[in-house]
């Protein structure tokens, strides 16, 4: 039986609990969601804990990183299951904001932050102003609750790459842990919008990781010729009854492929049915 997950949707309730745990010289992890929680949150706690005594994850469906037309009134908000996850995963703390507490003069008035070059290109070009919106409430988030550490998942290469950019040129003083995909058994990363995959799209989810396998193998085997690996890949992607938006070669600051790089990250985005999934993987060059 899962103890009671202690809640704030307060900012300065919230503050005033870390203040204490502070005073006892006690460290606190940082784990932002937007709820909806599956197994891959769960590992982000998991990691957490070795890192801090304290954990602190957030649910804050953020309206200002959605696009007009996306799924921002429809997205699933599970509350009492997520509570339940977390507490039995050892989350100490749950920070549950309301849209006008973080932004209490409206987004139109509200201060942003903009990352430049990692947030442009990939589903920065796909989905505008979207890596604005993710700066702006992570920055806020991490003035909430002051981490020592941030834990996020690698499943959103960019947005940690986005993440890592703006804590280094801001200086805060958190340490961003990356934590690797969560997939399942036939590799499909998993992820909140995978709920809006029917039975048949689900059995077909797990082809997008196999893509991907598949051009780390030409890589890691001396296959440089990104143009034709990401065009072959797009097809197949088609094939399988995938939408692609885009498949690329990139170094791992985001940076177009070069061909002396020691690694590079292949990423991808692709619709099926109503989802928008994306993935990615990091491929270590063979040094033979």
């Amino acid at each position: 039986m899962s103890t009671l997950l202690k809640t704030f949707s307060q900012i300065d309730e919230l503050r005033q609990q870390l203040a204490a745990y502070r005073r006892e010289n006690k460290t606190i992890a940082l784990v932002p969601t937007m709820g909806n929680l599956h197994d891959g949150h769960l590992r982000l706690v998991e990691e957490a804990k070795r890192h801090a005594d304290l954990v602190v994850a957030s649910i804050f469906v953020n309206p200002m990183q959605f696009n007009a037309g996306e799924d921002f009134e429809s997205y699933p908000r599970t509350l009492e299951a997520d509570q339940a996850m977390l507490a039995k995963a050892g989350c100490d703390l749950l920070f549950t904001p309301s849209i006008s507490s973080v932004y209490p003069n409206g987004q139109d008035n509200q201060t942003r932050i903009l990352v430049p070059g990692v947030s442009e290109g990939l589903c920065g070009q796909k989905r505008p102003g979207h890596f604005e919106g993710v700066a702006t409430v992570v920055t806020k988030l991490f003035n909430f609750v002051q981490p020592d550490v941030a834990c996020f998942g690698q499943k959103d290469y960019q947005q940690v790459t986005v993440i890592r950019k703006l804590v280094n040129d801001l200086s805060f003083p958190i340490k961003i842990i990356e934590v690797p995909t969560h997939r399942t058994p036939e590799g499909l990363a998993l992820s909140s919008r995978n709920g809006y995959l029917t039975p048949e799209q689900l059995a077909k989810a797990p082809a997008l990781y196999a893509v991907l396998t598949t051009m780390a193998e030409n890589l890691t085997t001396g296959n440089t010729h990104f143009h034709e690996l990401t065009y072959k890949a797009r097809a197949r992607l088609a094939e399988q009854g995938f939408a692609p938006e885009y498949v690329e070669i990139r170094n791992p600051d985001l940076s177009n492929a070069s061909l002396d790089a020691k690694s590079w990250v292949i990423l991808i985005a692709a619709r099926l049915g109503k989802a928008r999934l994306i993935d990615n993987l990091i491929v270590q060059r063979d040094s033979n």
